[in-house]
């Protein structure tokens, strides 16, 4: 029987349909410390993980059996992609599994931001009506650029398809994928043309801080910036310079650069100046790293990791 070590709580879907196949004998495993993990994963043939831990070399030398690697996730960064190459572990990611619900909230949080909905419910609660204070901006007339055209970017253009805006899409390692909606563009082009930036790309050593103070230099026109894709993708320091500036009015970051493996201690670092300002200012919407993270997405993301662990290793 394969032993399948779950690292990480993901929907049972997953476990159900591998234990069902009659190969795999599924161990949960996530609440599993570091030192339980080198001591008991010797008979590994395959891990499930989101986020909990980085399987680099020093982490995955104790696993001499392992076949492959499954994310719960689009993005493989916390993942030694060189050393699993080296040593013929597969790997499995799952954008598929959540790419509707990252469209969705990219929109949301796009029409929240030009239409004022977050300070405008602070401000009804807080029993202020103040009607000129929340006076949005409307969507149609505009011009969207998407930085990366994958499964994430090609979702929030579906989802504005509705609008009567113009769409730039830029992605470096692909071509040939404008319609009659998608106009592929230039970098160049994107940043000079744009009225709303979006972020979705993995982050890597060519996107860590993509949006850099050369990047907000180079905007044609003041943005309003969305990131749903990896928090170090925008430089926050050069983000709140811009927005000083007046060269970025609005920012929608579901991401950011100061997220920490355990979410839950975020709040823990007091005396960041550059992360009080995300928390304090009114034209930064922040989401909990929750794009991805609906009650369908959690499900479709095991049910697709099942779909391609069944179809490869069977």
């Amino acid at each position: 029987m394969k032993k399948v070590f779950f690292l990480d709580t993901v929907h049972p879907i997953l476990s159900e349909r591998l234990t069902q196949s009659g190969e795999y004998e599924c161990i949960e495993a996530h609440d599993w410390t570091n030192e339980q993990c080198e001591s008991q994963l010797q008979e590994a043939y395959g891990l499930v993980i989101r986020s909990r831990f980085t399987l680099d070399e020093s982490f995955l030398q104790f696993t001499p059996t392992l076949q492959f690697i499954a994310r719960s996730g689009a993005g493989m960064e916390n993942i030694d992609e060189a050393y699993c190459s080296k040593r013929g572990i597969q790997l499995y990611n799952a954008p598929e599994g959540n790419r509707n619900a990252v469209g969705e909230h990219a929109l949301g949080m796009l029409l929240s931001l030009m239409n004022k909905i977050h300070t405008a419910n602070r401000d009804v609660k807080s029993g202020i009506w103040d009607r000129e204070g929340n006076r949005g901006v409307e969507l149609d007339g505009k011009t969207v650029g998407i930085i990366g055209f994958g499964n994430n970017g090609k979702a929030f253009a579906k989802k504005l398809r509705g609008f009567d805006i113009t769409l730039l899409a830029y992605d470096k390692y692909k071509t040939g994928f404008g319609d009659d909606f998608v106009i592929e563009a230039t970098l160049e082009a994107v940043l000079r043309k744009s009225d709303v930036i979006s972020f979705h790309i993995p982050q890597n050593e060519e996107t860590i801080y993509f949006a850099n103070q050369e990047f907000f230099d180079a905007l044609g026109k003041p943005i309003y910036l969305l990131n749903l894709s990896r928090g170090k993708i925008v430089e926050t320091k050069s983000l709140i310079d811009s927005i000083l500036k007046g060269t970025t009015k609005a920012a929608g970051l579901d991401v950011n650069e100061f997220e920490k493996k355990s979410f839950e201690k975020f709040f823990e670092d007091s005396d960041n100046k550059e992360l009080n300002f995300l928390l304090e200012s009114d034209q930064i919407l922040l989401t909990p790293h929750v794009g991805g993270w609906t009650t369908e997405s959690y499900y479709n993301l095991s049910s697709v990791l099942a779909d391609k662990i069944l179809e490869v290793e069977d």
